[in-house]
């Protein structure tokens, strides 16, 4: 993050430099190559964001909150009562490790192919 906001101020740092050298030398006339550039950028700025509010895709969309039905807030509330809050429970699976039928060889640990 450091790195971008370095090469973005440098950016800035220099354009401004540009700016202020352009003006100094040339006067008004320096802003002229300027002027096309920014109202072309501020039109862009511009449609993207009257297009993001207009089809939904704002901020403002992302933040709105869901109010949980009545039902589901009954659900909350039993699953939070009938838990006890600092007794952590095994959860017991009906899970069994069944032997296989190939022979073990407990002296050789290697496996065959390496």
């Amino acid at each position: 993050m450091k790195r971008d906001a370095v090469v973005f101020w440098s950016a800035i740092v220099l354009a401004a430099i540009g700016l202020v050298s352009g003006f100094l030398r040339q006067g008004l006339a320096s802003l002229q190559g300027f002027i096309i550039p920014v109202v072309m950028i501020l039109l862009l700025f511009l449609l993207y964001r009257y297009q993001m509010g207009r089809l939904g895709g704002g901020r403002g969309r992302q933040h709105r909150k869901v109010k949980p039905s009545q039902k589901t807030m009954a659900k909350v509330a039993g699953i939070r009562k009938s838990q006890p809050p600092t007794a952590a429970k095994r959860k017991t699976y009906p899970f069994r490790v069944i032997e296989g039928s190939k022979g073990k060889n407990d002296d050789e640990q290697l496996p065959k192919y390496h």
